[in-house]
């Protein structure tokens, strides 16, 4: 990947994010490779139409990790707040069944986690979201 700072006015930034959040009750809803499908079609769908680049996305039973890249004027809480919403919306409404689990049209829970790479980091964190098979012993995922 190509590193380039991004530039606005009288700025330089480069705005790179690992992020991680859990599906509601931590229920294991991506075993199916369908399911898993549609969820990273519509997390990417989300991202796309508000300027998020995603880099890298790796999606396992109960939660899913993303590396992204934010645009100069978006804060990650924002970012989170369109990417969980927009993908739970597009979610439901391609697999409306989903609705028996989750009654009240909550996919993700209200917790996450979000930090920083440096580009120094941004290899060991992509290796790590890469193989998250392996970090939870998950065989044929």
């Amino acid at each position: 990947m190509k590193f380039e700072y991004q530039r606005i006015n009288s700025a330089v930034r480069e705005s790179l994010w690992h992020i991680v959040w859990c599906t509601k009750y931590r229920y294991n809803i991506f075993r199916k490779f369908h399911h898993k499908n549609l969820a990273e079609a519509c997390i990417r769908k989300a991202a796309s139409s508000h300027g998020i680049q995603i880099i890298e996305i790796k999606i396992v039973p109960d939660h899913v990790h993303l590396i992204i890249r934010l645009p100069v004027s978006m804060s990650i809480e924002e970012a989170l707040q369109l990417l969980k919403g927009g993908s739970a919306y597009i979610f439901f409404r391609n697999a409306p069944k989903m609705r028996l689990r989750y009654p009240q049209g909550h996919l993700w829970s209200k917790g996450k986690f979000y930090s920083t790479i440096g580009y120094s980091d941004f290899p060991t964190t992509l290796d790590y979201v890469k193989n998250q098979e392996q970090h939870h012993a998950l065989a044929g995922n």
